[in-house]
């Protein structure tokens, strides 16, 4: 079983005041909605069986809901992120909560970027490592190591501008994607399963994954990969809480046996987030 304990925020200081990713835009932000719909993505996490643990969300920080980005955890070990200027105040919060839990915390060497379990997916012996945007190659080695996983290095296709040049975020200063966290193009259903979409990845990506025997792996269409943020999930191997927005992929899960639950989220994906993104898990 995965996902059997997770570290959640709040949603209350949600807002839209840095553009650090291509969802946020000039569309006003309802905090109110959003924290609704914060609470019923955590009701369903305890209809799952899952242990929630919950902290208070880190004043004045616009993605301290997105708690997926904190860190990297297994087996009592946080191998801490490197984020944006823009969610710094959210570093030394994140230490000092994991700390609080006994977990024993390790910062990345150098200035490296780490996006935390936001780019970083452990499914078994494997860490799925997202790089090129919030996350450097050299992160994503250091932490693998330190957790003792097997690391599979993954690109996903960059934003572009009109005239085909990579598109850079103004406020981050690095290339953007529109799978800027790996967990927007790629799930972990089970210690053995994988739900990807292939053409959310570049072709070294996809020949990576391809050449793994050893784990099942579910594909997932472009539409339900963008539009409904189908792979932010989080699976526990028996339930999965996942987008309603997301049809053919709730279909194949539950063609497997597994129960899904569907929570609307409107408001929390202007945010460049979504259900996993809420997450942080910790065992």
């Amino acid at each position: 079983m995965i996902n059997q304990k997770l570290l959640v925020s709040g949603a209350d200081f949600f807002a839209d005041d840095y553009e650090i990713n291509p969802y946020y835009t000039a569309k006003q932000i309802d905090v109110a909605k959003a924290m609704a719909e914060h609470a019923a993505i955590v009701d369903c996490f305890k209809q799952a069986g899952i242990e929630i643990i919950h902290v208070a969300a880190p004043k004045n920080c616009q993605d301290g809901v997105y708690t997926a980005n904190w860190a990297l955890v297994k087996d009592g070990v946080a191998v801490l992120s490197r984020l944006p200027d823009a969610r710094k105040a959210e570093e030394s919060y994140a230490k000092t909560e994991l700390e609080k839990l006994g977990i024993k915390t390790v910062t990345v060497p150098q200035d490296y970027l780490f996006s935390g379990q936001g780019d970083s997916l452990r499914c078994g012996k494997y860490l799925f490592g997202g790089s090129g945007y919030r996350s450097d190659p050299a992160a994503q080695q250091f932490a693998a190591d330190t957790l003792g996983l097997q690391l599979i290095q993954l690109h996903a296709k960059p934003q572009l501008n009109p005239d085909g040049t990579p598109h850079i975020n103004p406020v981050t200063n690095h290339a953007d994607s529109f799978w800027y966290d790996l967990d927007l193009a790629l799930a972990v259903i089970d210690d053995h399963t994988i739900a990807y979409c292939p053409d959310a990845l570049d072709a070294a990506s996809n020949a990576k994954i391809e050449a793994i025997t050893d784990l099942d792996k579910i594909l997932v269409d472009l539409d339900e990969c963008t539009k409904g943020f189908a792979c932010n999930l989080v699976s526990t191997g028996k339930h999965v809480i996942m987008s309603r927005q997301a049809p053919k992929l709730q279909a194949k899960l539950e063609a497997r046996g597994l129960t899904c639950l569907t929570p609307d989220v409107t408001e929390l994906k202007k945010g460049g987030g979504y259900i996993r993104c809420v997450s942080l898990w910790l065992d």
